[in-house]
């Protein structure tokens, strides 16, 4: 009996052990091949990528035998990172795959992330997967696929030193990166490559290994990047990375330590692509500082705000022609020069040729940007079954006190595309519901520390207020 719980907005996700094992992976490697199919009948080979998990190998395994029983060949890339499972489908004769990882969620889970041909699979194409996958096997192969192994790492390690060939002139100077891999997938494949493009690089926890013994990979919880701030102070290096457990997510701190959050890498990646693309189109999730979208309206771009997920991001992404793209999680996308999807190796690159070209350090390039007093994402624990109710009559609540002129704060704008993003005279909130975890997350940025606990304190009590009604 497969848990349908796994089946959520972006990806597949689960408990290893319990909703997840090799026979369900087998089914979602089955089910993937019939959906293609009803796309690209002609489908014959698919990438197969896998995190540092101690579940993902055997997930992986199940993942390809599904694959090869329904007669398509599969290219096993080994363990590796996201982002070089989405390489794959850029560099290699495939028609889509699937990479095996938990992502950034505690070490007893895991899941899949799924493409067809160049494209995630999200929203209704999961569910259309979830349908397959509860009908039932399909007929058998007349053939069973073939294995072939490729060393994914080694060629994009290749691809990115060409790309980035200039850095590497002395004529820059060496950069000292502190490398917070978290014993994740980039830990092999970041600190090479910075290394053969004049960086001076001070690993940390870049031996991997899926039980996360020093922290748990998730560069945009404080607690979790306290040695990255540490060493960075100590070492006087010009950036401090860390990286999510499959590397497609980036966290930042500068040479003093404090953290450059994903908006704010936003608005330097944005002037840069801004520079050579002016009028281009720039895109934000609902949870970024509306310092990040004024600043590229002023500098020439399309600022563009939609809804948060990965996979959501990569579609709009597609579908507005637009070169970058971000969230304030740490998934940058960029498609200036690049393929357009989440890969925070490649996201470090340009951080570093930027600084390298400017002579200056992520703190400096940031030094003109207005201060603004904002929270982390805020996670208020919610059942599932609950939350999608709560974060609709938060919604509902907010537009009745829009339409009866403003209530408790005045609110001088709503923005409903992901729950309900309120615009205050000295600042912002957000309440919407997670499509990963039992969670509601809030966010609010105000102009002091005054604004800003007010604002918190009334979206706190109005999502109170709203869950007392449900209960």
């Amino acid at each position: 009996m497969i848990n349908e719980g796994i089946f959520r907005e972006y990806d597949i996700r689960g408990i290893a052990g319990k909703d997840l094992d090799r026979s369900v992976a087998a089914r979602i490697g089955r089910a993937l091949v019939a959906f293609i199919r009803e796309r690209n009948p002609g489908v014959r080979c698919l990438s197969v990528g896998r995190d540092v998990r101690h579940s993902s190998g055997e997930l992986a395994g199940g993942v390809i035998e599904g694959m090869t029983t329904s007669g398509v060949n599969v290219i096993d890339l080994g363990v590796c990172p996201t982002p070089l499972q989405y390489f794959s489908l850029f560099q290699l004769p495939v028609d889509g795959g699937i990479m095996v990882t938990g992502s950034h969620n505690p070490p007893e889970y895991n899941g899949f992330k799924l493409s067809a041909g160049k494209d995630t699979i999200h929203g209704q194409g999961i569910q259309r997967l979830k349908e397959i996958v509860l009908g039932g096997e399909g007929p058998p192969a007349d053939r069973r696929g073939t294995v072939e192994s490729y060393d994914v790492i080694d060629a994009y390690k290749q691809f990115m030193t060409e790309e980035f060939s200039h850095l590497a002139d002395p004529a820059y100077r060496r950069l000292t990166i502190v490398v917070d891999a978290g014993n994740g997938t980039a830990g092999t494949v970041a600190p090479p490559i910075l290394e053969r493009l004049g960086c001076d690089v001070v690993p940390l926890y870049c031996e991997p290994d899926g039980s996360f013994p020093n922290h748990h990979p998730d560069p945009t919880v404080v607690a979790y990047i306290q040695d990255l701030i540490r060493v960075t102070r100590e070492r006087g290096a010009d950036m401090g990375v860390g990286y999510d457990g499959d590397a497609d997510r980036i966290g930042v701190v500068d040479r003093e330590g404090t953290i450059i959050w994903g908006d704010q890498l936003m608005i330097v990646l944005a002037r840069e692509v801004l520079r050579d693309r002016p009028g281009a189109t720039v895109i934000g999730d609902v949870k970024c500082s509306q310092l990040m979208f004024d600043d590229i309206e002023r500098h020439g771009g399309r600022a563009l705000m939609w809804k948060t997920g990965h996979s959501l991001v990569k579609q709009k992404m597609k579908d507005e022609g637009a070169p970058l793209a971000g969230e304030f999680s740490g998934h940058i996308f960029i498609g200036d020069r690049y393929f357009g999807y989440d890969d925070a190796i490649y996201t470090t690159l340009r951080l570093v040729e930027i600084m390298k070209r400017t002579s200056r350090d992520i703190g400096a390039l940031l030094a003109d940007v207005p201060q603004m007093c904002f929270t982390p994402e805020i996670r208020v624990e919610c059942d599932e079954e609950v939350k999608r109710e709560a974060v609709e009559r938060v919604v509902h609540r907010f537009l009745g006190y829009r339409d009866k002129g403003g209530g408790p704060h005045r609110i001088l704008d709503l923005k409903t595309i992901d729950g309900v993003r309120v615009a205050f005279e000295k600042g912002w909130g957000l309440i919407r519901m997670s499509n990963t975890q039992p969670v509601v997350v809030m966010r609010v940025e105000a102009a002091d520390g005054e604004s800003l606990r007010a604002y918190r304190l009334f979206l706190e009590a109005e999502f109170r207020e709203v869950l007392a009604e449900i209960d």
